[in-house]
């Protein structure tokens, strides 16, 4: 006897009738550019001037067209529903236009500041008069690391167990945390540097150092890991925690060896969450770290620069090399805060599709 070979069936893929054909994307291409072409035209006739001018009579042609091209194709309601998709586009895009201006004029105007030696050397040696090839943010890009460094170190475990307590154990004292955790979230970043300030800095240290920058830092982090870790392990099915229970386990080892692995990934998203909220924090560190311009390893003792502090100094001094300085360092801060933001969608992203 042969044995019966099994037919190979092809895999076919779904289609999705709701999607629009080569053709109607071509009459969509077309209508736009027709409402691009009419606004031109209509806002070169008129008196209408400026941006805003555009913006409106474009939106109001795009809505025109798009009615009477979904009437025709499809009748009254594609044509009603159209005007909806439209508005929701255009309320898209009205979003996405300050972030992306934003970005264009900083870019712009630190441009001339973005030097190789940026990244090389400190502003010890150098005024704000000098050219833009001498000189750099190297001691503010090291503080910077330092202070946020000591402030992950204190705020990281404090967060996480805040969340562990709100989530696993459900104390007494569930209620009061959670409401000082969301009031924390809301503390002016000022707040934080003042009471460092009054508290360690005046009676104890008597001078600034990039420890007190830590700390300071730390106040406004532990929130922002606190109530970032409690959304993630409130995720963790409860299957997990009660398949742990079952097999002998103790609340805290099934914390420890079920729970937070599993939420490894959110917890990660939630330190580099509260490691950008920080990153860029002015008020607390003008006050207590006391800016220096030289490179500075020991956050205990002497001043110690900080992007920040680096920026708001080259806005005062207001020449044009230390504003191009400023504005530079304002285009890289803002490079690192959305690689940050980046990482953590990205991440955050892979535990939803687990």
């Amino acid at each position: 006897m042969t044995a019966k070979i099994p037919e190979v069936k092809a895999k076919v893929k779904p289609t999705k009738p709701w999607a629009p054909t080569t053709r109607e994307r071509a009459v969509d291409i077309g209508a736009i550019l027709l409402a691009i072409l009419g606004t031109f035209i209509a806002v070169g006739l008129s008196e209408l001037k400026g941006k805003l001018a555009y913006a409106g009579v474009f939106l109001l042609l795009i809505i025109s067209i798009n009615f009477i091209q979904n009437y025709l194709r499809s009748g009254i309601a594609a044509a009603k529903d159209s005007i909806a998709s439209t508005f929701a586009v255009a309320g898209v895009l009205v979003t996405l236009l300050p972030i992306v201006s934003i970005l264009y004029a900083i870019f712009e105007r630190g441009k001339t500041g973005l030097k190789f030696n940026l990244f090389t050397s400190d502003m010890k040696l150098n005024g704000p008069n000098d050219p833009l090839n001498q000189g750099g943010l190297l001691h503010a890009l090291v503080g910077s690391g330092i202070m946020v460094t000591i402030a992950l170190l204190i705020s990281l475990p404090i967060g996480i167990l805040t969340a562990i307590y709100l989530t696993e154990i459900k104390g007494l004292l569930t209620r009061p945390i959670k409401f000082l955790v969301q009031s924390m979230s809301g503390v002016p970043s000022i707040v934080a540097g003042l009471f460092i300030l009054s508290a360690i800095v005046f009676p104890i240290t008597k001078t600034p150092s990039g420890l007190m920058g830590g700390f300071a830092l730390a106040i406004l982090m532990i929130p922002t890991i606190a109530r970032t870790s409690e959304e993630v392990l409130l995720l963790i099915p409860e299957d997990l925690r009660e398949a742990g229970v079952a097999l002998g386990g103790t609340q805290w080892r099934t914390i420890s060896q079920i729970v937070v692995p599993a939420a490894k990934s959110g917890l990660i998203t939630a330190v580099i969450l509260g490691v950008a909220r920080v990153a860029g924090e002015t008020a607390p560190l003008v006050l207590v770290s006391g800016g220096g311009d030289a490179v500075n390893l020991n956050p205990a003792a002497g001043p110690m620069g900080s992007f920040p502090f680096y920026i708001w100094k080259s806005f005062t001094f207001g020449t044009p090399e230390s504003i191009a300085r400023a504005w530079a360092g304002i285009f890289i801060l803002l490079l690192l805060i959305f690689a940050l933001f980046i990482t953590a969608r990205l991440l955050g992203g892979d535990r939803n599709k687990k």
